[in-house]
């Protein structure tokens, strides 16, 4: 029911300017999901939703894409992740990711706490992980995305 309710909000997030969790939390009971405003603002989080300006110039919440122009946040995902990886590349549809020896299971275990667009699943190793992904156009942006966390 979660991941059912996850997709929905990230499609009308995509669809409505959506601005407030109440107005979030109407939207879902119309599609006919029984929600309470702590269910929602715990799924925002969860989601790693953030507020932008929408091109009306009002806040809507729309999905943080894992922009990372700097080591200074380092929350979980940031700290484990970043000090796993090797390397980064794809090839078609599948995204590899080389860690350090024994490190592929936590840093993919961070990988899977987020929303990753295109993302299948993922498929741990000893020192490799594997991501599927829906296009081969995604795997690249995955990978560019990632490629900024190699030290």
């Amino acid at each position: 029911m979660k991941k059912a309710r996850h997709k929905k909000i990230l499609e009308l997030i995509a669809k409505y300017n959506i601005d407030r969790q109440e107005v979030l939390l109407e939207y879902l009971k119309e599609e006919g999901f029984d929600v309470t405003q702590a269910t929602v603002s715990r799924d925002i989080k969860e989601l790693n939703l953030v507020k932008i300006v929408a091109s009306n110039g009002e806040y809507k919440y729309a999905q943080n894409t894992i922009v990372m122009d700097t080591k200074a946040s380092f929350n979980r995902f940031d700290y484990i992740f970043s000090e796993s990886i090797k390397s980064v590349d794809y090839a078609l549809n599948t995204v590899v990711i080389k860690c350090h020896s024994g490190m592929a299971s936590a840093a993919c275990e961070v990988f899977d706490g987020l929303y990753w667009d295109g993302v299948v699943g993922t498929l741990a190793g000893e020192n490799t992980i594997f991501v599927l992904v829906r296009t081969e156009e995604k795997a690249k942006d995955l990978c560019e995305k990632l490629k900024t966390l190699v030290k």
